[in-house]
């Protein structure tokens, strides 16, 4: 499957006190990425939500933390589906300083689709799962 990559600049109020990005926004970083991937297929949440009654949710995470980012850096946070169910995609994750592409974070993230209405486990929609079995042909 490809790798998706979105940059992310580190903000002032992404950093704790001692001047590095606090280790829960790494998981905002990632979370992003994820959105703008599922954006750069074709698909808006919001759309999702009404046209589809589904949404995403995170349902696992596991994160290394290997190196800080700190204020002012420009990150690529990375997004690849490595495994695909009929109601969840798991990701592997990577953020990694764009100057010097040292890796800084790593995860693995398992989000589920969930229906609007009573928020228990549904079928991805066919549309989602079609594209990115189209992606994983193209090589």
């Amino acid at each position: 499957m490809k790798t998706f990559s979105w940059p992310v600049r580190v903000y002032y109020e992404d950093t704790d006190s001692g001047g590095v990005v606090y280790y829960a926004n790494y998981l905002k970083f990632m979370e992003r990425a994820r959105s703008e991937w599922l954006r750069s297929l074709g698909f808006e949440q919001d759309e999702l939500i009404a046209e589809d009654a589904v949404l995403f949710a995170v349902r696992s995470v596991q994160a290394d933390y290997l190196s800080p980012a700190r204020f002012n850096d420009l990150l690529n946070v990375s997004a690849r589906v490595i495994k695909q169910s009929k109601v969840s995609l798991s990701f592997e994750q990577q953020i990694t300083r764009a100057d010097d592409n040292k890796l800084l974070c790593q995860g693995e993230i398992k989000i589920v689709c969930l229906d609007t209405d009573s928020m228990s486990p549904t079928r991805i929609p066919e549309k989602i799962m079609t594209t990115i079995k189209g992606m994983d042909s193209e090589g």
